[in-house]
């Protein structure tokens, strides 16, 4: 059997032979591997920089934790690994299984669940978004960026305005839904400016953010509250791409009805992780095969993981290989 895999942390990738995984337990299926997304998660993993990273056994460790695969039945379903998955068989959880609809093509279906988890997850359970709110998403032109749009719009919400460096993809988000865009390529003083108004005139409900560091601290700075009252503000990180450290005020923990958390590994309930495969995924697979939920990838194969793996994939795209 061929697959992906990583013998020390930090090192490529390598295309080679590894023994067939076998199920050991009632919750565990052995299944054909059809296509994988290739997630800042998985890099962040491999490398040793992700805090649910471990290293790998002296004998290697397959890549990659969900695809799109074939039961021995032939159905097509999304499913979260117990083996890796970068490789042509795999191990999954029989309890973490999605069926696919047809019309969505193995790409697109291996890409969409990592993003919306990283979007759906933040939106429903820790910001529980409600229609007619006002969202803000920090570092929206990214692939889990854009998905993040359209399901806060799918979710209700009334405006939703997005934060991002390059400025031609910032355009992009207006055909997905956006209403209002922020370069933080601007100067502090006009991004804080350009902000500060947007609030003053539609107060933000919530904040998904993807970037962190600096651009929170920003953020947080304008809706920092001058003793008046203030609407109930939600700002959920899910993400940490410009630095894992901040500076916050205990002024704007006092001035303001904010809550502050976190969605990922760890911070969600197990219930809410039931209703991502119950409810949640199959809601966003059938939206994506009707074209109400768009997503773009750039697909390669297996045997080219090592020439690839650090491929940069702009534009809101998400790299996927195919089996």
């Amino acid at each position: 059997m061929k697959e992906a895999v990583i013998y020390q942390k930090g090192e490529l990738p390598q295309y080679v032979d590894f023994p067939e995984p076998i199920a050991e337990s009632d919750d565990e299926i052995l299944v054909t591997v059809k296509a994988v997304a290739i997630k800042h998660f998985d890099k962040g993993r491999a490398a040793g920089k992700h805090y649910s990273s471990d290293a790998p056994a002296a004998s290697g460790r397959i890549i990659g934790g969900d695809g799109v695969c074939l039961l021995a039945d032939g159905k097509r379903v999304y499913g979260m690994g117990v083996s890796g998955t970068l490789a042509e068989k795999a191990t999954i959880y029989k309890s973490r299984i999605v069926k696919l609809p047809d019309g969505l093509d193995d790409a697109s279906a291996a890409a969409l669940p990592n993003a919306v988890i990283g979007a759906a997850m933040g939106l429903k359970f820790k910001a529980d978004i409600q229609p007619g709110e006002v969202v803000l998403i920090n570092g929206a032109t990214g692939f889990t960026g854009r998905v993040a749009v359209q399901i806060a719009k799918h979710y209700g919400a009334k405006k939703t305005i997005v934060t991002g460096r390059n400025q031609t993809s910032l355009n992009e988000l207006l055909l997905l839904g956006a209403d209002e865009l922020i370069s933080i390529a601007q100067d502090d003083e006009n991004f804080k400016a350009q902000l500060a108004a947007i609030h003053a005139v539609t107060p933000i409900d919530i904040i998904i953010d993807y970037l962190w560091g600096h651009t929170a601290e920003m953020i947080l700075a304008c809706v920092k509250g001058d003793g008046s009252f203030t609407n109930k503000i939600r700002y959920v990180s899910v993400g940490s791409m410009s630095g894992d450290m901040i500076q916050l005020s205990a002024a704007n923990l006092r001035s303001v009805d904010l809550q502050l958390t976190g969605s990922g590994l760890g911070a969600w309930s197990k219930a809410q992780v039931g209703l991502l495969f119950s409810e949640i995924l199959p809601e966003m697979f059938q939206l994506a095969a009707t074209g109400k939920l768009k997503v773009e990838t750039i697909t390669v194969k297996l045997e080219d993981i090592a020439e690839l793996w650090d491929l940069e994939v702009t534009n809101g795209q998400r790299l996927v290989v195919t089996i």
